[in-house]
C-alpha cells in the first residue's frame, strides 16, 4: 500500500530556503497571470527568518515535500489600525503569507490551510481570523468570501504596489 503523510508543521531555519523558494515561484507564477502582488521586495528571505523565531510560520507538507505555507500570528500590524473591524483588537488571530506552489494551484490546498487556521484560532479561543488580499487578485477574494469572510476597508503596501489590499474577518 502507498499511504500519503499530510503534516502541518511550524517551520524550522533549516526550512527556510525551501520557503523563500515556494514563494519566489508564487510570485513568478502571479506575475505571469498579471497578479503583480509579490515582487522582490515582499516576501523576503528576513521576513521569513522573523516569522520562523516568533514560531508563527507553519509548512503544509505531503510526503516531506513543500506544498505551501502560512503565518498564524496575534499581533496587529501599523497598518490595520485604521481599519474599521468587526470585532474589538483584542484576541484576534492574523493570517499572513498564504501560499501554494504553483504546481498545485486548484487542488484544494489552499482549503486545507485555510481549514488548518480556523481551527487553530478556535482550538486556541481567538474571536475572529482577520486577513488582507490584494485588490487585483479576484480569485482570492472569492476564496475568502466563500469561506464567509468579510470584506471590510482597504489598506495600502507601497513597496508592494500602488492597489489597495482588502482587509476581510470570520468571526468565531
Amino acid at each position: 500500500m502507498n499511504f500519503l503523510t499530510i503534516m502541518i508543521r511550524k517551520a524550522l531555519s533549516s526550512d527556510l530556503t525551501a520557503i523563500h523558494s515556494l514563494t519566489q515561484d508564487c510570485a513568478k507564477a502571479m506575475i505571469a497571470s498579471g497578479i503583480h502582488q509579490w515582487n522582490e521586495h515582499y516576501p523576503t528571505q528576513e521576513r521569513f527568518e522573523k516569522d520562523v523565531q516568533s514560531g508563527e510560520l507553519y509548512l503544509y507538507e505531503e510526503n516531506k515535500h513543500l506544498i505551501g505555507i502560512i503565518v498564524l500570528t496575534d499581533f496587529m500590524d501599523d497598518e490595520y489600525i485604521s481599519v474599521k473591524w468587526l470585532t474589538n483588537n483584542h484576541n484576534n488571530l492574523y493570517v499572513h503569507r498564504v501560499a501554494v506552489h504553483p504546481l498545485y494551484w486548484g487542488q484544494g490546498y489552499a482549503q486545507q490551510i485555510m481549514t488548518f487556521a480556523k481551527q487553530y484560532a478556535k482550538e486556541n479561543q481567538y474571536q475572529s481570523i482577520r486577513l488582507d488580499t490584494f485588490s487585483q487578485n479576484k480569485r482570492n477574494q472569492k476564496f475568502y468570501e466563500i469561506r464567509g469572510y468579510q470584506r471590510l476597508d482597504d489598506i495600502y503596501f507601497p513597496k508592494q504596489s500602488e492597489h489597495p489590499f482588502h482587509c476581510y474577518e470570520l468571526t468565531l
